[in-house]
Order: structure tokens, then C-alpha cells, then sequence
């Protein structure tokens, strides 16, 4: 409980005591004094003030503002009210237990917040570099980029880098939810935010602090609110137009009735404040963002980084989808499974692959190179081309060589020997002749199985997959994985079309999301109603490009987010329903003078306080 939270709770401590004995005083006669008015009034006036004058400073200044309608305004003129017709203790009352549930709800937002933080509290307060021999600590924003700093067992990594010396395990929980710890020794990446197990780390930054995983990270979830859910923005457009129509109702009540019937006056403008106090829309106004706040927390506590409640809301009425292959479904670890030359040794053969390939950083011509083994002299390459969807055009050794898929050899109109086996095959030709073919093979993720199936039972109706891979490999990976349809050889811009026709097919509210490495596939993370993005472990292109992000790369991760999805949205209507149902009810009763001020305040305090401990229940969603 913060320090405000203890101030409020004395005042409430304070009038309730003051009013307690004011009442007990009044009933018993034992002052020996009128209680009539002024003394009455002036009495009951310091529990009143002591309990409520933020309150009534809120609604004057509010209406300095322009902004008359709101739940201070509600307060003040109800109880105002109730002082108006003598009623001085259930004035104080209503104020007192309007406070009660204020502080309930800031307690239990706070609450909620502070569990988000622990989940996230990834944020490095210093970062150690060795000065002079001295290893000394500095504020993570003054370490540049290359400088070696000094992870100590136990410490969190501040910044992004490369480990240089050393090894350890370390502890990814924080960012991916998994509870295992990773090895790493010298040469491997490391990003902010995990904690070093046992080991001394010498690491070498690749980031600044605020390009780094972590800074990116605690942006995402502190902007996660202002994305707004349907459901949250027809929660606010509804007490913009609530809150005035119910105090005209309370002004009608008030007026109406005695000038028709020539009623008691004091009578009808008592049931008006009851009505007002009834009406307060705290419980929703609090509640429905809570709710989501709730459901982004759960979902950050096992991994998963939602942009905002928008998304949420839309992950809760998916039904369709679509996944990208590579890095989503495989594990995107490509490795040279077959060499097939043409007129030359496989030696040869896979020279010319890694000459071709050396200047891009695609995993398959990474796997080229490892599978090459040496440093390849990158002086023998000239003039290298990158046809989007084909494949590469370079010069090596003054001759022209392309490496690529078939598409890209019926470009230059060479004649090959198609392979059949499965995998990703790179056909090679050097000066018009056909050279040979690489086969590359990757494997499927072990718990991309489990996911396919925990989404059907999920109620997802239709997994498609989209690769640039041939079909005969793309149907391969369908077969094995159990999905409904696949699209294979695909440039980057045929995905777009297919998912855009994807999503013509989509019915109602019915959702289509995108999961891919979201490194390639922005366009179409962009277009899906939901982009999930393969985080590997904080990739900036993913964090950047996507709805939703996935930082251990676990598909199955989707289906428990639809589950902490659903739920949220559950106790959302579960609010609305219960709070508008017995508003509605205590509203009526209070009109016909059936309800009192003390029922009143339960109609109000009473349905926010249990309204706000429902919310809270999406926070716990396993």
C-alpha cells in the first residue's frame, strides 16, 4: 500500500470513527443537545469534509474543466443532497463507503500493475565495466556499443551483447517464461534482462540501452493500455452518455413528482440522491480495464508480450490460422543433407554454393557455409544480386553464377536435373550451364504437433501454412503437423494475397491471426487481423512488426494465450452484466422509494468492490 493509500485509509479510519460516535450520540440523546439544524449539520459536517473533500475538489475542478459528468460529480450532489433534507448521517455514509470502494479500487489496479512489473522486472539498475583494474558500476545508458562489460553470477545482463569469456547458465524466465535454464559460453548471444546463473560473463555490447530487448520490452507492456478493446471504448462512450442522462433522470425525480402531486418535497429530492448514488458507473468504468490488464499480465507470465487489449479481445474470436513454415513450425535450422554436381565434385560443387551465397545472411546460406567449413574468400565475389523469391546472381571468378530455386533457372532459361528429395533445394548454375544441386534440409519443432492440436481444441477451424519451400515439402510438413491447407512455392508478395483471400472467407466476428518469424513477414503480420511474431528471444524486427509476440518461439503458446484470452473476455461481460443488472434493479427501487441510502451504497461500493475482485481472477488465469 502506497503512501496516498495510507492517508486515505486514516481519513476513513478518522470519519468512521467520528461518525460512529456522532450517531451513537444522537440516538442515545447523551450530549444534551438538539440535533437539529445548524448544530446537526455543522456536527456531521467534520466527518463529511475530513472523509470527502477530495472528492468535491475533484468535481469543482472538473467542472472548471468542462467536464461536469463523472462519478465526483455524482457523489458531491448526492450527498449534497442528502444534507439538503436533513439525512446528515447517511451523507457522511455515502461518502465514507464511496471512499472505502475508491480505495479498493486503487489498491486493487496497483496491485495488479505491481504484478505485472514483477513479471517484467527485467529493468538493469547498473552495469559493471572493468576501469583501471577496477571493475566499477555505471549506469547501463553510458555503455556504448563494443564495450566489454562484466556480468557477475547472479546479476542481470543490462544490455545486449555478445559473451567473450566465460560460461554459465542463464536464466531466460523472465522474458520467455520457461523455467529451465540456457547454457551459453564464449561466442554465444546473450540479450538484458536474463539473469546470470553461476559463472563470470565477460560481455561485449552489441546495443545501446535503449535499442536493447529489455528497454524495448518495458515500452511494449507500459503502452499495452492505450490500445483499447471494443469492448473498453463502448465502456467509456457509454458513461459519456450515461452519467448526464441519469442526472437529468435524478432532476426529473426530484421535480416532477412534487409539482404534479404536490408531494413532499424533501421526500422526492431524497429518492433522487439515491438514485444518483445507485447510478455511479464505477463498477464497470474500473472493472472492464481491469479485467484486460489482468489478462495482458497473465499472458506476460508465460512469455507472451500483447500489444494491448485490442488484440486480446481479437485472439478470443480467432478462428482462422496461418502459419508461416520456416522458424515457426521448423525449427528454421537448416542443414546441408545432399550434394548432387553436375560435371564436377561435390567439393566443388559446394565452393561455388558458399561464393554465391557468402553475402547474405539467409539461414540457408548460413547452413552453406557451415557446411563449407572455411573462411570464404569473399574478394573472388562481385556484383551480387538478390532476386526477391528466386534466389541470387553474383560473379565469381569473372564467371556468372546463380543459386537458387527452379523458378530462378527458368528465369535464365538453364536447363536442370530437378531433385525429389525433400528439403530445400538450391539449384546452381555457373555460365549458363547447369552446375548442381544442394539439398537443405530443416526439421519440424517437437511441440509444433501439440500446438496444431491444442488450437483445434481451442476452437480454431482452419491452420493454413504459407511457404516459399516447393510443395512437395510444404505438403510434407502439412501431412506431418495435421493442417488443413497449405500454399507452397510463394514469393513474399503471393502471401499477402493468399491471406487476404484468407480473410474474405472469414465470417461475423470471426478473426484470422498471421504467426511468423516476423523478421520476413511484416506485410503480412500487418495485414492478419492478429500478427504473432516468433520473438527469438527479443528480435526487434519481431517486438516491432507484430500484434503479439512469442519470446521462447513456442507455438504452443498461441493456444494458451486464446485461453487467457477467453477468460478475460468471460469476466468482462460477467461485469457488465452483473453491474448493469443490479443498477438497473436498485434503480428502479430507489425511484418508487423501495430502496434507502444504505442500500444505495451497496448498489454502488458493494458491485464495484465485487465487480473488481472478479476482474482480478484474469491475472491468476494458468
Amino acid at each position: 500500500m502506497n503512501k496516498k493509500q495510507k492517508r486515505t485509509l486514516l481519513r476513513i479510519i478518522l470519519s468512521f470513527v467520528i461518525l460512529a460516535a456522532l450517531m451513537v450520540m444522537e440516538k442515545t440523546g447523551a450530549a444534551g443537545i438538539s440535533w437539529d439544524f445548524p448544530v446537526g449539520f455543522l456536527l456531521f459536517l467534520v466527518p463529511y469534509l475530513l472523509i470527502g473533500w477530495d472528492v468535491i475538489w475533484k468535481a469543482a475542478r472538473n467542472i472548471s474543466h468542462g467536464q461536469i459528468f463523472d462519478e465526483n460529480f455524482l457523489m458531491m450532489i448526492a450527498t449534497f443532497g442528502a444534507f439538503g433534507v436533513g439525512e446528515y448521517s447517511e451523507g457522511v455514509a455515502v461518502m465514507l463507503f464511496y471512499q472505502v470502494g475508491e480505495l479498493f479500487q486503487s489498491y486493487a489496479v496497483n496491485r495488479s500493475r505491481q504484478s505485472i512489473s514483477e513479471l517484467m522486472d527485467i529493468c538493469p539498475e547498473y552495469a559493471n565495466i572493468e576501469q583501471d583494474g577496477q571493475v566499477v558500476q555505471v549506469d547501463p545508458d553510458d555503455v556504448s556499443v563494443g564495450d566489454v562489460i562484466l556480468v557477475k553470477p547472479g546479476e542481470r545482463i543490462p544490455l545486449d551483447g555478445i559473451v567473450t569469456e566465460g560460461s554459465s547458465m542463464v536464466d531466460t524466465s523472465a522474458l520467455t517464461g520457461e523455467s529451465v535454464p540456457r547454457g551459453v559460453q564464449a561466442g554465444a548471444e546473450v540479450i538484458s534482462g536474463c539473469v546470470n546463473g553461476s559463472g563470470l560473463l565477460h560481455v561485449r555490447v552489441t546495443k545501446e540501452f535503449e535499442d536493447s530487448t529489455v528497454s524495448k520490452i518495458l515500452e511494449l507492456v507500459e503502452n499495452a493500455s492505450e490500445k483499447k478493446a471494443k469492448t473498453e471504448n463502448f465502456i467509456t462512450k457509454f458513461a459519456r452518455y450515461y452519467t448526464p442522462a441519469v442526472v437529468i433522470g435524478a432532476l426529473l425525480l426530484a421535480l416532477l413528482p412534487p409539482l404534479i402531486t404536490g408531494g413532499n418535497w424533501g421526500e422526492w429530492i431524497e429518492r433522487a440522491c439515491i438514485f444518483l448514488v445507485i447510478s455511479c458507473p464505477c463498477a464497470l468504468v474500473i472493472s472492464v480495464p481491469l479485467s484486460f490488464f489482468g489478462g495482458i499480465g497473465a499472458a506476460s507470465r508465460i512469455g507472451v508480450l500483447v500489444k494491448g487489449s485490442n488484440y486480446l479481445e481479437a485472439m478470443s474470436e480467432m478462428r482462422t490460422i496461418v502459419f508461416d513454415k520456416t522458424g515457426t513450425l521448423t525449427r528454421g535450422d537448416f542443414r546441408v543433407s545432399g550434394l548432387y554436381p553436375a560435371g564436377r565434385t561435390e567439393e566443388e560443387l559446394l565452393e561455388l554454393a558458399a561464393l554465391a551465397e557468402s553475402y547474405s545472411d539467409h539461414p540457408i546460406s548460413r547452413s552453406i557455409a557451415a557446411a563449407f567449413g572455411k573462411n570464404v574468400d569473399t574478394g573472388r565475389v562481385q556484383n551480387v544480386e538478390e532476386i526477391s523469391g528466386h534466389g541470387i546472381k553474383a560473379e565469381v571468378d569473372g564467371k556468372t553464377v546463380l543459386a537458387g530455386n527452379e523458378k530462378l533457372m527458368g528465369k535464365f532459361g538453364i536447363s536442370i536435373v530437378r531433385a525429389e528429395q525433400a528439403g530445400t533445394i538450391v539449384y546452381l548454375a555457373e555460365n549458363g550451364r547447369f552446375a548442381g544441386t544442394v539439398v537443405i534440409s530443416d526439421t519440424v519443432k517437437p511441440e509444433a504437433r501439440d500446438a496444431v492440436a491444442q488450437l483445434r481444441d481451442a476452437g480454431v477451424r482452419r491452420e493454413v501454412m504459407l511457404t516459399g519451400d516447393k510443395r512437395s515439402v510444404g505438403e510434407a510438413v502439412a501431412a506431418e503437423l495435421g493442417l488443413d491447407q497449405v500454399y507452397a512455392e510463394l514469393l513474399p508478395e503471393d502471401k499477402v494475397d493468399r491471406v487476404e483471400d484468407l480473410l474474405k472467407m472469414q465470417s461475423g466476428k470471426d478473426k484470422l491471426a498471421f504467426a511468423g518469424d516476423g523478421i520476413n513477414d511484416a506485410p503480412v503480420l500487418s495485414r492478419a487481423d492478429i500478427g504473432i511474431a516468433m520473438g527469438s528471444m527479443g528480435s526487434d524486427a519481431a517486438i516491432e512488426a507484430a500484434d503479439i509476440v512469442l519470446m521462447d518461439d513456442d507455438p504452443r503458446k498461441i493456444a494458451a494465450t486464446m485461453r487467457i484470452a477467453r477468460k478475460t473476455l468471460r469476466i468482462v461481460k460477467q461485469n457488465i452484466i452483473f453491474a448493469l443488472g443490479v443498477k438497473a434493479a436498485f434503480l428502479i427501487l430507489g425511484a418508487f422509494g423501495m430502496a434507502n441510502m444504505w442500500e444505495a451504497v451497496f448498489a454502488d461500493v458493494g458491485v464495484s468492490v465485487i465487480a473488481i475482485i472478479n476482474a482480478m481472477r484474469a491475472l491468476r488465469t494458468k
